[in-house]
């Protein structure tokens, strides 16, 4: 480019003087910039680092490109040295020098070895064909802050990684750890129980991620969408979550475990209390049915069955199970036995009620019978023969052994509609109905 064109382009004093100002201050930030590129805690642990997978193809032409921005830098000292001293000659610049001083300024005065460029795969140098690529200091600024931020997001992305999931992982393993001693402390162990493969499993993975997180930080990396900030993302941890949620489904099983540890024998004396309650409505029940067979004649009595000997084994194995603190075991047969117990009592109560039912019929039908006496007595009607007799009939009946019930029914039937004939006939006299209803109810 020239700079002594006819529409003159040559630069004042003025006008060199801020732009070396300009220039020297963009030095100073370039320098700074690049100073804290170097100590920065990331780029120490990947230089440091055994690095694999993307992060190691990611930092090895990152190196390079920080290679190059040093290339720069000191191109871009020599320039702006180069046009302090020219500038430093006189107090007032000749007009030599401030052609001089606009070349170096506005011209393309700086130039880079092509392999040094192709080494940082540079986009915008020329092809591998150049030997050397010119730069003016304005375009050289401009690509030095280009690599500056694309060396600074990698550095960034690996530190926070580095920053965030190791230390997560390594908590959650020492979580893992207590987990362990805990499920082996009630026997939950692998290959006996699934929650002890799961810890197993949950153990190589954290292994695993911890080494690849370690190895090659910039996989487990999400950019933001849009974000134009220095290393804008943040780590991915979808994995560590999974991990962390299934470790959290072991830990509530083993609390359950332990909380069988803690309530067991609470549990125990419970299941012994409800098996025994069956035990006894059973033996009840055994009784009543021998109690039908005698007194109530002409009816079917069910049979009642045995004690619940299967679950009395199963009470003895959960006994064994504590014993032994195989808590893994024993709280799964808990769960399952007192829901059985609940069971075989329900079974035992409701044999109970079946067998007695014929004696409550007759209980009923002896109630039923004394009431509509009572009823008899307090009308005056207690010396009527037909009453008498049929009052007589029914209770020899309903007293007798063994009483048949349907028999012994229609004889209280046939005195309640006597007693309600009898009562129907005084109405007149009495001024209105007393007593039973058409069905012949007291």
């Amino acid at each position: 480019m020239s700079v002594t064109d006819p529409a003159g382009s040559v630069m004042d004093r003025d006008e060199v003087d801020r732009a070396l100002a300009r220039l020297g201050s963009e030095h100073e930030a370039i320098e700074t910039s690049l100073l804290a590129l170097q100590d920065h805690a990331g780029r120490r642990l990947l230089e440091g680092a055994e690095l694999t997978g993307v992060t190691k193809e990611r930092w090895e032409a990152t190196e390079a490109s920080i290679a190059l921005l040093w290339t720069y830098f000191d191109a871009y000292s020599d320039a702006l040295r180069t046009a302090r001293e020219i500038r430093a000659r006189r107090r007032w610049s000749s007009r030599e020098d401030l052609v001089e001083l606009t070349e170096l300024l506005r011209g393309e005065p700086v130039t880079v070895a092509g392999s040094a460029a192709a080494t940082a795969n540079a986009p915008t140098l020329a092809g591998p064909g150049r030997l050397s690529q010119r730069f003016s200091l304005a375009a050289l600024v401009e690509r030095m802050n280009e690599l500056y931020a694309a060396a600074l997001d990698v550095v960034i992305a690996a530190d926070a990684v580095w920053s965030a999931l190791p230390a997560r992982i390594d908590l959650l393993a020492a979580e893992l750890r207590r987990t362990r001693r805990l499920a082996h402390s009630v026997g939950v162990r692998p290959g006996e129980h699934p929650a002890g493969d799961d810890l197993e499993r949950i153990t190589r993975a954290l292994a695993r991620l911890r080494e690849e997180v370690i190895s090659d930080p910039l996989a487990f990396w999400v950019p933001a969408r849009g974000s134009s900030a220095p290393g804008g993302g943040r780590p991915d941890t979808t994995v560590y979550d999974r991990e962390a949620r299934a470790l959290e489904e072991v830990r509530r099983e083993i609390d359950a475990v332990l909380g069988v540890r803690r309530d067991a024998e609470e549990r125990l004396i419970k299941l012994r209390d409800v098996l025994s309650r069956a035990e006894r409505t059973l033996a009840e029940a055994r009784t009543a049915r021998g109690e039908v067979l005698a007194k109530i004649a002409a009816t079917e009595v069910p049979v009642v069955g045995g004690p619940p000997i299967a679950l009395q084994e199963q009470l003895a194995l959960a006994a064994e199970y504590r014993r032994q603190g195989q808590w893994h075991r024993l709280s799964p047969l808990l769960d399952s036995l007192e829901q059985k117990a609940e069971d075989e009592l329900l079974r035992a109560r409701e044999s109970l009620t079946a067998v007695t039912a014929p004696l409550a019929i007759r209980a009923e039908l002896r109630g039923r019978l004394d009431a509509y006496r009572a009823k008899v007595n307090r009308h005056g009607l207690a010396e009527d023969p037909l009453l008498a007799e049929r009052y007589d009939a029914a209770r020899r009946m309903l007293w007798s052994a063994p009483c048949d019930l349907r028999v012994a029914e229609q004889a209280v039937l046939r005195y309640q509609q006597a007693v309600a004939e009898a009562l129907g006939a005084r109405v007149p006299e009495q001024g209105g109905p007393r007593g039973g209803d058409g069905r012949g109810e007291p």
